[in-house]
Order: C-alpha cells, then sequence, then structure tokens
C-alpha cells in the first residue's frame, strides 16, 4: 500500500511573501536571516536532501543532483498562523484573516466566560507566555482567577499552574471559551497554557492542548481518509483539525517525542498518512528571538533526517515542509508572512535537483492525496500535484 509522510518545520518560513509589508513583516526570512546570524547553516543532511536548493542560504549551497524536490510555496490564505498555515496546506484558503485582539477581549466575550467557568480573569491583553506567568501566576495563585492573553495571531490563551487548577479544569474551561468564541469572534485557537513553579520561577509544562475551529470540508484529508487511508497525526495534528479527518492521534511534548513517533509509524504501519508538526523552532526559540538555538534545533532534527530515511520503504513519499516564518532577528517576536519551504523525495527515486516552479501551500495536499489515491475534493479546493 502506498505511504506519505509529511513533516512541518513550525515556523521554518523560506523569505518573505509578496504581501508582507501589509502585515509589518517586510525583511523577514525566518531561513536565510538565521544562516547569516550564526555564519552558515550547518545541516548537512537537509543539504543533502536539497534544502539550499529552495533559495540562497549561507552554508547551504545548492545541490544539483539532489534527490528531493525542492521550492517555496505561496500562500492564498490571510494570516500567519499554524491554523492558517496546516489548513491551507490541505487545500483550505482562508480567504479573511482569523480575528486579532491588540487590546484584548471584550466584555461580551470575557464576561460569559467568567460567568460559565465560575472563576475571574487577569491580564487580558497582548504578552509573552512565559513573561506573563511570571508577572500574573502569583495573584493567579491567591486568587484562582485564570490568566487569560492573546499575542499578534488569532489565539486566546488561557494559563493555571496545575497545582492551583486541575488540568482537567482548564481544558474544560478552555471548551467554554471555544464555544463562546464563534461567529465575529471565531479565533483560530484555544490554548490550554498549563504551568508550575513558584513566585519568580514559574515555567510551562509539556500538557499545553488547543482547541480550534472545525476546518471546513470536504478538504484533502477527507478525500486522503475517503481512499481509505488512515491518517495518523503527530504532535498538534488533530488539534490544529480538531480532530476532523484524523483517525490516530500521537500527541507529543517535544521535538524528539515527535521525531520517534514518526520513525515508530514508519517502521510499523503498512499505508496511510503520516502528518507531523514539529512546534519547537516556533516555540521555544522564534518567538524568543534566539537564531543560535532555532539553528542547534534545526540540527538536531537534521541530524534524525538519515532514521527517518531510513524507515521509509521504496514507493513512500516524504515531504519537508513549512506553515508560516517567525524570524528571530527582527524586532518582532510574533509570526511572520513568508513562504513556506518545500523539499519532496519519493523513495527510490532522484529528482536531480529539479525546482517545483510558481507553488503554493496547498501542493502538499494534492500531492499527498493524489500519491494515495484519493480523488480531487472539487474545483474550490486548491493545489496541485508535485512532480516527483
Amino acid at each position: 500500500m502506498p505511504r506519505a509522510c509529511v513533516i512541518v518545520l513550525d515556523a521554518v518560513g523560506a523569505g518573505e511573501l509578496p504581501d508582507a509589508e501589509e502585515y509589518g513583516d517586510a525583511g523577514s526570512n525566518t531561513l536565510g536571516n538565521v544562516a547569516r546570524a550564526v555564519g552558515g547553516l550547518d545541516l548537512p543532511n537537509l543539504e543533502a536532501l536539497g534544502l539550499g536548493n529552495v533559495m540562497p542560504l549561507e552554508g547551504c549551497p545548492p545541490q544539483p543532483g539532489a534527490p528531493a524536490v525542492a521550492g517555496r510555496l505561496l500562500a492564498r490564505s490571510k494570516g500567519k498562523d499554524t491554523t492558517t498555515g496546516h489548513w491551507e496546506h490541505m487545500g483550505i484558503v482562508t480567504p479573511t484573516a482569523f480575528p486579532t485582539y491588540p487590546h484584548g477581549f471584550p466584555d461580551d466575550v470575557i464576561d460569559p466566560f467568567m460567568n460559565r467557568t465560575g472563576r475571574g480573569v487577569v491580564g487580558n491583553k497582548p504578552a509573552s507566555g512565559t513573561e506573563i506567568i511570571q508577572e500574573l501566576g502569583e495573584e493567579h495563585q491567591k486568587t484562582g482567577k485564570w490568566i487569560v492573553y492573546t499575542s499578534a495571531d488569532s489565539v486566546f490563551q488561557i494559563a493555571a499552574h496545575e497545582e492551583t487548577i486541575p488540568l482537567e479544569e482548564l481544558y474544560e474551561g478552555c471548551r467554554v471559551a471555544r464555544e463562546i468564541l464563534s461567529g465575529r469572534h471565531a479565533v483560530g485557537r484555544v490554548i490550554a497554557r498549563p504551568f508550575d513553579g513558584e513566585p519568580g520561577n514559574y515555567a510551562r509544562t509539556p500538557n499545553r492542548h488547543d482547541f480550534s475551529l472545525e476546518p471546513p470540508r470536504p478538504n484533502y484529508l477527507t478525500t486522503i481518509g475517503e481512499a481509505e487511508n488512515t491518517v495518523y497525526g503527530v504532535g498538534k495534528i488533530s488539534d490544529i483539525f480538531a480532530g476532523q479527518d484524523v483517525h490516530e492521534s500521537r500527541p507529543t511534548k517535544s521535538n524528539v517525542d515527535g521525531i520517534n513517533a514518526t520513525i515508530e509509524l514508519l517502521e510499523s504501519v503498512d499505508g496511510g498518512f503520516v502528518f507531523v508538526n514539529l512546534v519547537e523552532t516556533d516555540m521555544l526559540w522564534g518567538h524568543r528571538n534566539d537564531p543560535v538555538n532555532f539553528h542547534r534545533c534545526l540540527q538536531d532534527f537534521d541530524r534524525r533526517l538519515p532514521d527517518i530515511l531510513e524507515a521509509l520503504r521504496p514507493g513512500d513519499l516524504l515531504i519537508v515542509t513549512s506553515d508560516h516564518g517567525c524570524d528571530p532577528t527582527t524586532p518582532s517576536t510574533d509570526h511572520s508572512r513568508e513562504h513556506a519551504l518545500l523539499l519532496a523525495y519519493a523513495a527510490g527515486r532522484n529528482a536531480a535537483g529539479r525546482v517545483h516552479e510558481e507553488g503554493e501551500f496547498a501542493d502538499v495536499g494534492a500531492t499527498v492525496n493524489a500519491w494515495l489515491g484519493g480523488k480531487a475534493p472539487g474545483r474550490r479546493v486548491p493545489g496541485r500535484s508535485i512532480e516527483l
């Protein structure tokens, strides 16, 4: 049976999109700027696969005989967040950006949230997640009030100390918020942000959970499943698609965990689609403007890439891509409006350095769908299959 694996390196953007200036992201180039900041990329396995054919990258020269098809993918959706990027990979274009709240959430959101959960709210402003728990964690523990905050993305984030509010209550609070945040307030994600520790030394725990909007259907995940393929979501994939059309979910606590789960699936399943999100480039280093550790995180993936390639079988498809940028070299700590990178490799074939010209995000889903025998989902779903 055919198999396909898509690995999304979260926030590893491949240069500004034509409309980046409208988003305040002119000059953003996550891969290129990280390469310059660290004196050249040291990613030998990605380089051999064809990373230097995606775009000019210091320390990562083009490889004329690279086995993977390389390219940069254009976004048709508005916005620059995780949900928008992953959805568009599966053929879902978001024509209007999800709402954002640079001044905090209005009373018609906060009041029913407090009433239905029986707890008050502190914060309610854009903030760094690591900073706001230090700022308000002690007050939260004394009062039992939720810490609510947002960012430049379309997110409603709820932080709670695991010893003050049990995890299940935090998750239920997020479910309540998800019900409230509909219509004109339909944010892309409600995110549970549990933490622990003591005042002055609080730290997030790995028990984050995302509650996304339900994606429109049909999309490429739908048609892949209808072709009798099992869809395996690794990391936060199931959360991003609100569980729709993801048949088996493998939540993870780290990139190492996600890579291990990916290899385990590739070594054990006989067919289907393994869809992976590796979040640490975004969550740990992009938002913290740390290009050195951003690069180290890419190196961690690069060291395991041979294990992933070895787990492939002849005829398998592997696509490495990204969902947006988060350039750690710019003053902003937010996501950046960038192309997605593309490396598409068919095990047993050599693309001889071929470049996928004028590609778009939805080409990822279209390629997987065609590879796994899915029917075309309809004229309104974009994307063209990559020549492999």
